[in-house]
């Protein structure tokens, strides 16, 4: 007999749900990693004309034969469903140890997910890598963007999964959860994907000069995230608009290139 669908998140439960099925560290790091991300980044890029950062790769990419490969590689299955580098944009920063385009196996995505449980108790921890088994992860692949004019930075990440059922599940309790936590100002609805896509932007802050948006959606078997960045004020139609072109392009490829 099927899973009956998990209940909306309400308020009040939101924190004794993190505390229960997911660690609080997982939701600290979505909040904060657009804004924490691209401060490095902009504020470096913004200390002069144009740093070497921005002007070119810190090393140089290997020859692909699948394509142009300033617009990302495109060489694998999972690879070939990243958004390739639009007009406007180049590849951008590095990604935490993953750099700004690059893929890792099922296995080792499922690991590094799994280390987001410590801290929890034996039988929470034992329970939450359960729930990580249970998407059959297949693959994660990630990109960076950065605009042209060095004022925006858009990191995507893409991860693969069997379990399609669990995969919605996961994405229903996320968007839920930062719904009720109260912390993040509604996003930007994506074009032609409101079911399936939810946008949140930094808490307002007339002191920062950095703004950032994270957004959750899925396609078929991938989950996708974007952590996004930028100078005030913040481009957040931009960033839907590559959300919504790479929801498109897991759908139709060829029509995205």
């Amino acid at each position: 007999m099927a899973d009956p669908e998990p209940a909306p998140v309400r308020k009040g439960r939101a924190r004794r749900v993190v505390l229960t099925a997911v660690p609080v560290v997982l939701v600290l790091a979505a909040v904060a990693g657009a804004a924490a991300y691209t401060k490095v980044t902009v504020d470096d890029a913004d200390r002069t004309v144009a740093t070497q950062l921005w002007e070119k790769p810190a090393h140089d990419p290997g020859k692909d034969p699948a394509g142009d490969m300033a617009r990302g590689r495109a060489s694998t299955e999972l690879s070939k469903l990243l958004l390739p580098v639009p007009a406007g944009y180049r590849l951008g920063p590095d990604s935490g140890t993953y750099g700004n385009d690059a893929e890792v196996s099922g296995r080792a995505a499922a690991a590094e997910m799994k280390e987001g449980g410590r801290g929890l108790s034996g039988r929470q921890r034992r329970d939450f890598e359960k729930r990580v088994d249970k998407l059959r992860i297949q693959g994660l692949a990630v990109r960076t963007y950065a605009s042209d004019d060095n004022d925006l930075v858009v990191a995507t990440q893409l991860v693969r999964m069997k379990d399609k059922k669990a995969l919605r599940d996961l994405y229903t309790f996320r968007a839920g959860l930062f719904d009720s936590i109260g912390v993040l100002r509604d996003g930007p609805a994506i074009e032609g994907h409101k079911k399936n896509a939810k946008c949140f932007r930094d808490p307002k802050n007339g002191k920062q000069r950095i703004e950032g948006m994270f957004c959750m959606a899925y396609e078929g078997e991938v989950m996708v995230t974007f952590s996004a960045s930028g100078v005030k004020p913040f481009d957040k139609a931009a960033v839907a608009e590559l959300v919504k072109d790479q929801l498109n392009h897991i759908t139709s490829p060829g029509e995205y290139v």
